[in-house]
């Protein structure tokens, strides 16, 4: 019998978290309706997976980019959406002026080193966000690995080469 009630009481619990959390976080981007401090009053989150493909004009070379956005919500929105002031609907960067170039300006100096002009190419753009982060968490991972602090069960599998985030089709 208090098993049961115990049981109940736990499911309970979880349903309110569950409502709680979907609640927060379709919350959280959204439209500004004006200037006031209730600018941001209907937030959406997209949930689930949002594919990354280049713009219908150019000829894409790979797979599209099958992109996790709910495994993203640990980090701030502004790591990915940088010219976001968190007061109005997040634009595509591709047509809000920001990474809007279709057409690569010259290659690279370096692997993930571009000029101020260079990452104005959406696809320069995506690649130094997205791999220049997760190559940033692997050294970390590298790091706390030496000094035996990260358990297996809490350790980030994040892709770092083409063929991870672009499969073959």
């Amino acid at each position: 019998m208090r098993r049961k009630r115990m049981y109940r009481i736990q499911v309970a619990v979880l349903c309110l978290v569950i409502v709680f959390v979907f609640g927060m976080a379709l919350n959280v981007a959204g439209q500004n309706k004006s200037d006031t401090k209730e600018a941001v009053e209907d937030m959406v989150v997209p949930m689930g997976i949002i594919v990354i493909k280049p713009d219908p004009s150019v000829e894409p070379k790979r797979a599209p980019v099958e992109f996790n956005h709910a495994k993203h919500f640990t980090y701030d929105c502004r790591t990915c959406h940088h010219k976001w002031e968190g007061n109005t609907k997040i634009s595509n960067c591709t047509t809000s002026n920001c990474h809007d170039l279709l057409k690569a300006p010259k290659k690279p100096t370096r692997y993930l080193a571009y000029t101020k002009d260079g990452i104005k190419y959406y696809k320069y753009a995506y690649h130094k966000n997205c791999i220049g982060c997760h190559k940033e968490i692997k050294v970390k991972q590298k790091n706390m690995e030496m000094l035996s602090k990260t358990p297996e069960k809490e350790k980030k599998v994040v892709p770092t080469s083409c063929s991870e985030c672009h499969p073959k089709e």
